[in-house]
C-alpha cells in the first residue's frame, strides 16, 4: 500500500488513492505544439481529476474527486495514454485509444477552452484502469494482513521515533514499540472521516496518547519491537455497552455506553463494518484479556474458516508457521462475515469505534463488533478498545495507487 493511508478506500469515492499531486503531472506533459505558428495562447483551464462516468467517441463525461460533473469534448487528435497505479510521472505512460478507456477508470484531463464555458476540449487524458487499480489494491491488502500491526497508543517519543502500543497477543495483553525511520511512511485518519484511504500524511508529532494505530512492517524477534514501513494513525470514539436501540430503515444505532451511563446516538453508513463474533471466539478473547493461557489449538477457528487460527489469520502475525504470540486480533476480525445493522437487537452487547463527531452531529460508526458480552465483562474499556481497529482492511488499507 504505497502512497494507501491507506491511504484506501481509500475514497465515499470509488476505492482508489490520491497520491501525487495533480502539478507532478502538468510538469512532466509538455505543451502540445502544432506545424504551424503558434495561436493566441487560451485562457488556461485547470486539469480534472476523477473517475470516468461515462464514454463516447466524441464525449467524456468525469465524476471529480470533490462530486462535480465535468463533461469535455474528446476531438480526434487527443492524446490518451496509460499509466499503471502507483505512477508519478509519465515515464511508464503507452498510447490507448478511446475505445480503451471504460466507465470507473481513472483519469486526469488537461483541457482548453471550447465555444462555450460548458463544452472544454480535452488536451490530454492521462488514465489508471480501473482492473489496474483493483489488483494493486488487492496486492496491498493482503501485505498488511500479513505484515500488520494495530493496537492503542500508550507513549509517542517523537525525538526518539517510538510510538508504544497496546496489543492483544496470543498471550494475552502485550506493549509493542513501534519504530519509525526516515524511510517510514506516516499518515493520519481524516477528520471525520470513515475511509482508511482517506488518510493524510502527517508526523509522528500528531499520534498522541490514546489513539488507534495500525502499522505495516517487521516485527522483532521477541515480538517487542516492530519496525514500520507505513503507520496510519487516528482519534477515535471508543464505545461499550448494549444496543438500546436499532433502525435499519434509517441507518441510526442507540447505544447504552458503559463508561458515561449516557445513551449514545450514531449513524451507520454503507462504509460502516458490522461483524459478530462467534460465541466461542468472544470467550476466548476474553481469557487472552485477563492473561490467561490460551485455548487449545484444536480449538475451532474463527467464524469456522478454514486456516484462520487464534494468532490472527494463517500462520500469525507474519505468516511465519505457529509464530507465538505474535497474532494481530484485528487481523482475525477482518475474516469474520460482515452482519446487516438488522441482525442487532435490543440488549446486544457491542463495542464500537466511531467517528470523534462533530458538534452537533450524530458521530459515524467505523467499527461495530456484536457478541462480545464476555470480553465486556472480563476487562476494561481500554482493554476491549485494544483489540478493534478503526479501518477495514477489506477496503485496501490505505495504499496509494497513484494520481489519477
Amino acid at each position: 500500500m504505497r502512497n494507501c493511508g491507506c491511504n484506501q478506500t481509500r475514497r465515499g469515492r470509488p476505492l482508489v488513492f490520491v497520491g501525487a499531486a495533480i502539478t507532478l503531472f502538468l510538469t512532466v506533459i509538455p505543451p502540445l505544439r502544432g506545424s504551424q505558428a503558434p495561436a493566441p495562447t487560451p485562457a488556461k483551464l485547470p486539469p480534472a481529476l476523477g473517475t470516468i462516468k461515462s464514454i463516447s467517441p466524441s464525449l467524456l463525461v468525469l465524476t471529480t474527486d470533490n462530486g462535480s460533473e465535468v463533461r469535455a469534448q474528446l476531438p480526434a487528435d487527443v492524446k490518451l495514454v496509460r499509466v499503471p497505479p502507483g505512477s508519478k510521472d509519465l515515464k511508464e505512460a503507452t498510447p490507448i485509444q478511446i475505445g480503451d478507456l471504460q466507465v470507473g477508470d481513472r483519469v486526469l484531463v488537461q483541457m482548453k477552452p471550447g465555444e462555450d464555458a460548458n463544452s472544454p476540449i480535452a488536451v490530454r487524458v492521462v488514465a489508471m484502469k480501473k482492473a489496474d487499480i483493483a489488483e494493486k489494491q488487492a496486492k496491498e491488502r493482503e501485505e498488511w494482513q500479513r505484515r500488520g500491526i494495530g493496537g492503542l497508543v500508550k507513549s509517542v517519543e517523537a525525538t526518539a521515533g517510538t510510538v508504544t502500543i497496546s496489543t492483544l497477543s496470543a498471550t494475552g495483553p502485550k506493549d509493542v514499540v513501534v519504530h519509525v525511520t526516515g524511510n517510514t511512511v506516516l499518515r493520519r485518519y481524516a477528520l471525520g472521516s470513515v475511509k482508511f484511504d482517506d488518510a493524510k500524511t502527517a508526523p509522528i508529532g500528531e499520534i498522541q496518547v490514546g489513539d488507534q494505530l495500525r502499522a505495516r512492517g517487521s516485527r522483532g524477534a521477541d515480538g517487542a519491537d516492530f519496525a514500520a514501513d507505513e503507520i496510519v494513525s487516528g482519534s477515535f470514539r471508543n464505545i461499550g455497552g448494549t444496543v438500546a436501540a436499532v433502525d435499519a430503515n434509517s441507518g441510526t444505532l442507540t447505544v447504552n455506553d458503559i463508561a458515561s451511563k449516557k445513551q449514545v446516538e450514531l449513524k451507520v453508513t454503507a462504509d460502516s463494518q458490522l461483524r459478530k463474533l462467534p460465541s466461542m471466539v468472544a470467550q476466548r478473547i476474553a481469557v487472552r484479556l485477563k492473561g490467561e493461557p490460551p485455548a487449545p489449538a484444536s480449538a475451532p477457528a474463527a467464524g469456522g474458516q478454514p486456516g484462520a487460527n487464534a494468532s490472527g489469520g494463517p500462520g500469525g502475525q507474519n505468516g511465519g508457521p505457529g509464530r507465538a504470540g505474535g497474532g494481530d486480533m484485528q487481523q482475525m476480525l477482518s475474516r469474520l462475515p460482515a452482519s446487516p445493522l438488522s441482525d442487532f437487537q435490543k440488549g446486544d452487547a457491542v463495542m464500537i469505534v466511531a467517528t470523534s463527531g462533530q458538534p452537533g452531529a450524530k458521530a459515524t460508526v467505523i467499527t461495530l463488533l456484536g457478541g462480545v458480552e464476555p470480553i465486556l465483562q472480563s476487562s476494561t474499556q481500554g482493554q476491549a478498545a485494544s483489540i478493534l481497529s478503526p479501518w477495514s482492511l477489506n477496503q485496501g488499507g490505505g495504499g496509494d495507487a497513484g494520481t489519477p
